[in-house]
């Protein structure tokens, strides 16, 4: 019913704070992670990032489905994009390899913070200029995906040993070109927006399950395999942007 004397209600139901529950979850995962890494547990860390990744994923689709969405929830939201996203990720790379190296190997990760901060301003600032070239995309790796593919010289490493086999020079390198893909203009393929037709729905629901399994059979050779699909879908999208430009 209405509120008819115009009083904002004192009480609402419990499952309308789900979305921001999940949202502090995330932020404790984020948190943790730093921990982890500082610790020595950087397998623990790796998975706290991921289940920070998965939150962000669902939280804001519940708040939703809910009508729970404020603009308090969104910016808790972006808050905790850029601590899971930009600060945690940065801080695990440090604390694994190249912590032991010069002072300018901590620049790469101030730069791929930093980058990471801008591509969430700019998004929510929404800057009606930037365009998308297609519904299907939007511009710049988003930071969720910027982490994962921040996070690509440990799933080596652990794919293939267990141990920091990559070359810290590299890691810093590699941190540095995913920040500049997160501000960059080039356009990603974005999953939200993209729509299938509906016989091929079953096909897209195998190829789920088939990588569901692989996750939990072979997690680290599959999360490898899954960067590199995304940068192979990057370039993609970039030359077909050239083309039609």
């Amino acid at each position: 019913m209405a509120n008819l004397s115009g009083k904002v209600p004192t009480e609402f139901p419990l499952i309308q704070l789900l979305p921001n529950m999940l949202t502090i979850t995330a932020i404790c995962a984020g948190l943790s992670s730093i921990r982890a890494a500082y610790q020595t547990d950087f397998v623990a860390a790796v998975q706290l990032i991921l289940l920070a990744a998965i939150l962000d994923g669902i939280d804001g689709k519940i708040a939703r489905l809910l009508g729970s969405d404020s603009r308090l929830g969104a910016e808790l939201d972006s808050l905790a994009d850029f601590l899971n996203f930009g600060v945690a990720p940065g801080l695990v790379l440090y604390f694994w390899v190249i912590e032991d190296m010069t002072s300018a190997a901590w620049l790469s990760v101030l730069i791929y913070a930093v980058c990471c901060v801008m591509r969430l301003a700019r998004f929510n600032v929404g800057d009606k200029s930037e365009t998308p070239v297609d519904k299907a995309f939007f511009i710049g790796v988003p930071a969720p995906a910027g982490a994962l593919l921040v996070l690509l010289p440990m799933f080596v490493s652990f794919a293939l040993a267990d141990n920091p086999v990559v070359p810290g020079i590299v890691v810093c390198i590699h941190a540095v070109l995913v920040g500049l893909l997160m501000i960059s203009r080039i356009p990603t393929w974005s999953f939200k927006k993209t729509r299938i037709q509906r016989r091929h729905v079953k096909f897209v629901l195998m190829g789920v399950a088939i990588i569901g399994a692989a996750v939990m059979l072979q997690p680290w050779t599959t999360l490898v395999a899954i960067c590199l699909a995304y940068i192979g879908m990057v370039v993609w999208a970039f030359v077909h942007h050239v083309k039609k430009v």
